[in-house]
C-alpha cells in the first residue's frame, strides 16, 4: 500500500513539530503502522519558519521525505506560499482560516478550519495546532478520538491536558460535515 504523506507547517512556536510527532505516534503505537517524521526551522525558531513531514505505511518506510505530499495542513501565509508546490495534485489542503488568507488556485480540495479562533474561544490561541489535529483525525478517521488523546497524554504536560483536550474535541465538532479520503 502506498505511505500517507502529511505536511504540517507554519512558524515556530505554534506547534507543529509536536503536531506531526502527535499523529505520528498515534498509528504507530496503537495502530502498528511504521512511521518516519522529519522537521526542519528557520533560526529564528519561535517566529521563523517551521515545518514537519509524517510519512505512514503500513510497511516499511524507505526513505524519510517525499516529493508530493498527500496532506498539507498550514498554519501561515507564508509557509503555505513555501509548502503549496508540495502538495500533490488531487491533495487535501487544510488551512487555519485566521493565518491563511490568500488561498492559492490549485487542484486540491481546499478547507477552511478556524482554528485559531477556535483556540482563542477555548481560552489560549496556543492550541489551534490542536484544534487541527481533532479536525484531521475526525476528517479522516486514520486514528480513533481515544488514541489520539491518549498520544497527547503521553507528550504533552499534564497541566495543558485539560486545554488540548478541549481543543482536539472543538477541531472534532469543526470536522463533524466533513469526509476525506486517506488510506495508510
Amino acid at each position: 500500500m502506498k505511505p500517507l504523506k502529511i505536511r504540517f507547517c507554519g512558524f515556530g512556536g505554534q506547534g507543529i513539530i509536536l503536531s506531526a510527532i502527535t499523529l505520528g505516534t498515534a498509528l504507530v503505537t496503537k495502530k502498528g503502522y511504521y512511521a518516519v517524521q522529519t522537521q526542519s526551522y528557520g533560526s529564528e525558531a519561535r517566529g521563523g519558519q517551521c515545518q514537519a513531514e509524517l510519512i505512514v505505511a503500513d510497511e516499511e518506510i524507505k526513505s524519510p521525505s517525499s516529493d508530493e505530499k498527500d496532506i498539507l495542513v498550514a498554519m501561515s501565509q507564508s509557509a503555505l506560499d513555501r509548502y503549496i508546490g508540495d502538495l500533490k495534485k488531487g491533495g487535501i489542503l487544510i488551512i487555519d482560516s485566521a493565518l491563511v488568507t490568500e488561498i492559492p488556485d490549485v487542484d486540491a480540495e481546499i478547507i477552511q478550519v478556524p482554528a485559531t479562533e477556535t483556540a482563542v474561544a477555548l481560552g489560549n490561541r496556543i492550541a489551534a495546532n490542536m484544534v487541527l489535529l481533532g479536525f484531521v483525525q475526525q476528517a479522516t478517521g486514520i486514528i480513533s478520538k481515544d488514541d489520539l488523546l491518549s498520544a497527547v497524554e503521553d507528550l504533552v504536560k499534564p497541566q495543558f491536558m485539560d486545554l488540548n483536550t478541549r481543543a482536539i474535541e472543538a477541531g472534532i465538532e469543526l470536522a463533524a460535515d466533513v469526509s476525506l479520503e486517506v488510506t495508510v
